[in-house]
């Protein structure tokens, strides 16, 4: 398959470290030279900032295998290129100088729009888990049962669909190290393919309290987890505010300030954010994570 290029220029807030591991994603890997590849639908990309023009923007360069003349499109859909970041930094800076600080930070993070069913299943993965083991599992799940694409001499695979997935049993999915949550990729499966949890209804359903409570209906699919489908698939429901170990942790120190962060409740961490962040809650939890995630990596 021919190789396609697209150059982006003077692109504000766009970094790709912050955009890739920034926890959102488990398909892009960082090569040698400081680029990114990965793979999402039929597409496999690398990404790579040819020019840095001033501290706000970046000359980008896409270049990969595309499954469709579009492509141009596509990357601008799955990297949020239309919306525009630097008025929701600007709109949460001035919120509190934690804000101000985590946007500073993590200035060039985007949420991509990613596949819905692939999120689910991620997601799912991603409970009780670490970030190289997830990696793994979805890597060896793509390789068992998507499609190849070559690319630099190298192979990749597809994320399967749900029909390519419907005869995998339990047990083979318990040899790609899944653990407990095979069974519950079994279920999940098996409901999406019965139309049991529609996707294409909750893609075109507005009311994010009615879709959430359809994704907890699927195995393996907590609050937590279900938020963060919401946030970081197709569906961007920005209202949501994911909480896992790090974010309570977060929200304690800078906000609640309890002795015991343990003892902090989900719900009054959720009641804080949906006061002090409203409809942008989702992309405060991402700066701040990621801002006080990565700096106690440093310290």
């Amino acid at each position: 398959m021919e190789v396609k290029k697209y150059l982006l220029e003077n692109q504000e807030s766009f970094e790709l470290k912050d955009i890739f591991d920034c926890g959102q994603c488990f398909r892009w890997n960082k090569e040698e030279n400081g680029s990114y590849t990965g793979i999402w639908q039929r597409n496999v990309v690398n990404v790579s900032i040819v020019k840095q023009n001033t501290d706000l923007t970046n000359d980008i360069l896409f270049e990969g295998i595309f499954e469709n003349e579009n492509y141009k499109e596509e990357i601008e859909k799955y990297f949020d290129l239309k919306r525009n970041y630097s008025k929701i930094k600007n709109e949460l800076s001035n919120i509190d100088e934690n804000l101000k600080q985590s946007t500073i930070y993590g200035k060039g993070i985007r949420i991509l729009n990613q596949d819905l069913w692939e999120t689910i299943i991620s997601f799912i993965i991603s409970a009780n888990n670490n970030i190289p083991r997830i990696k793994g599992i979805i890597e060896r799940l793509s390789k068992a049962y998507g499609k190849k694409i070559i690319f630099n001499k190298k192979e990749y695979y597809t994320f399967p669909s749900p029909e390519e997935l419907k005869n995998v049993t339990v047990e083979d999915y318990r040899k790609l190290g899944l653990g407990f949550r095979d069974i519950r990729l079994y279920e999940t499966t098996k409901m999406i393919l019965e139309k049991q949890i529609d996707l294409e209804k909750l893609k075109n359903n507005p009311n994010t309290n009615e879709v959430r409570e359809s994704l907890l209906k699927l195995s393996g699919v907590g609050p937590k987890v279900a938020d963060c489908i919401l946030l970081f698939s197709e569906l961007k429901r920005f209202e949501v505010f994911p909480i896992d170990v790090w974010v309570r942790r977060v929200m304690n120190e800078l906000y609640i300030k309890e002795e015991n962060e343990e003892k902090v409740s989900k719900k009054k961490i959720e009641e804080l954010a949906k006061d002090k962040f409203g409809n942008l809650a989702g992309l405060a939890q991402q700066y701040l994570f990621y801002w006080r995630r990565e700096n106690d990596k440093m310290a």
